[in-house]
């Protein structure tokens, strides 16, 4: 680690984005573009924010979020990116399901999910195709109340297995529950739906080295190990940022940190009007995330289980359960040698979605005990599947919400950023403060690769525009 993580920057800069999330590179990567002069500042090693990945010894590497992202990713990258990231885009194989309610492999789209609700669950055409469309019909703006539980039911009366085989993926992909806005499915779901589920081949230290190549290209300057402490303002307007200790003159800021650590420590509350802080402050947190990452000796594999394998103890689907320490739910994300070609590697990581204050309150002691207990709990329940895979085995760590929270600086550990009540705070940050954008993980929908992909899109035209109207060329 050198000594100046800031030596050779420009003096002052049009952007400095804070973090290094997929919605705050793509923002830099279209103001650079533009011949923006951008700065980013990522306080850990490593850019991508939750879409990044770590090596350890005997050659294993680990993704933290790779699988997987709708259809709509190969338009977005090859747009807003470039058309070498947008090739390496590819459907997985499938998607398996197995617990007291169902077991079986799909594709994951519409076509097949449509002979799956009919002939396995006896569904009329009728209203399977009745409830497509009006999961299609989900717009942002059209909140009416209805949570998704009661949309689910509304579709399906008294078919909790129904309500399990639509509900249990999108929960994992943005920590959505029953509880939270129709919208919040349907839109994603619908995402899904179209073309099925995808990966990035080559694995997200490729994608994210790619990235990085494309936004130095375009004049985008990068720094790591740079720790942003403040927004400056002057005038009620953003004039820099305070980072590593020293200030830096800037005309706009992009914040990809989290939406509570935007408002309430890099800007400060004081600086925005009463009312907008009290609708800051009952935004509530997503869900947090628990995962065991357990590499194969070389030359070991394991037979084909699905690219996500979405596992099930319980007799019945639980939001509640889902999120629970004592674990009942788990998706196993299997990494073949495929992934990374010439790699010859296999490796599965299994997740599972989790409470902040199940971890946070724990003692030194407990924590690892607990940690432990995850950890065999999950090659348990691995064995099922896989009974010699223990042996197999040469690497094996897991992370916690702590963990997520240590990383990227996410308040605890909300690792699909906020609920849907997130989205109109964040996008009324500059209204409150002129030069001050938010992008990330945001109110549920606004989460996952393509969401936040897309957030960082929306948000750089807004700063371009601007700057242009400032005449902050």
């Amino acid at each position: 680690m050198p000594k100046d993580q800031l030596k050779g920057i420009q003096d002052e800069y049009d952007v400095v984005v804070i973090g290094s999330g997929l919605a705050g590179l793509t923002c830099a990567n279209i103001l650079g573009r533009m011949g923006r002069r951008v700065l980013i500042l990522e306080h850990h090693y490593q850019l991508g924010g939750m879409a990044t990945w770590f090596k350890r010894k005997r050659g294993h590497i680990f993704d933290i979020s790779l699988h997987g992202f709708p259809h709509g990713m190969v338009k977005s990258c090859k747009r807003y990116w470039n058309d070498d990231i947008a090739s390496r885009i590819e459907p997985i194989r499938g998607i398996r399901f197995d617990n007291p309610q169902f077991s079986f492999e799909t594709t994951y789209d519409r076509k097949d999910f449509t002979r799956i609700l009919m002939e396995r669950f006896q569904q009329p055409k009728e209203r399977v195709e009745d409830f497509f469309d009006k999961a299609r019909s989900f717009n942002f703006y059209d909140d009416d109340g209805t949570t998704t539980g009661q949309f689910l039911e509304r579709c399906f009366p008294g078919r909790n297995d129904v309500h399990h085989l639509l509900m249990e993926p999108i929960a994992y992909a943005n920590g959505s529950t029953l509880a939270d806005p129709a919208l919040t499915f349907g839109i994603v779901f619908s995402n899904f739906m179209s073309k099925g589920v995808y990966i990035f081949k080559g694995g997200t230290d490729l994608m994210i080295g790619l990235m990085k190549k494309e936004l130095i290209e375009n004049g985008v300057d990068i720094r790591i190990y740079s720790d942003v402490q403040q927004v400056q303002l002057a005038g009620g307007k953003v004039a820099g940022v305070v980072c590593n200790g020293r200030p830096i003159k800037c005309k706009s800021v992009v914040s990809n940190a989290n939406l509570k650590v935007t408002i309430q420590h890099l800007i400060g509350e004081e600086h925005f009007a009463p009312e907008f802080v009290e609708s800051a402050r009952r935004v509530r947190l997503s869900s947090s995330s628990c995962q065991v990452y357990m590499g194969l000796k070389a030359g070991e594999s394991f037979e084909y289980l699905g690219d996500l394998f979405f596992t099930s103890t319980l007799d019945h689907f639980d939001s509640v359960a889902l999120c629970a320490k004592d674990v009942t739910s788990r998706t196993f994300s299997c990494y073949y040698p495929d992934t990374r070609p010439g790699s010859g590697r296999y490796s599965i990581v299994s997740s599972t979605n989790a409470n902040w204050e199940d971890w946070a309150t724990l003692s030194e002691d407990a924590y690892e005990a607990e940690k432990a207990k995850l950890i065999e709990e999950t090659i348990l329940a691995l064995e099922r599947y896989l009974p010699d895979i223990r042996g197999k085995l040469d690497w094996i760590e897991a992370a916690t919400p702590g963990t997520f929270s240590r990383y990227t600086k996410t308040m605890q550990g909300a690792t699909f950023g906020t609920k849907f009540e997130g989205l109109g705070v964040s996008k009324g940050i500059p209204e409150q403060v002129p030069g001050m954008w938010h992008a990330g993980s945001v109110g549920i929908i606004m989460s996952g690769w393509l969401g936040t992909i897309n957030y960082g899109v929306i948000v750089s035209n807004e700063v371009d525009s601007y700057l242009s109207r400032n005449k902050a060329v």
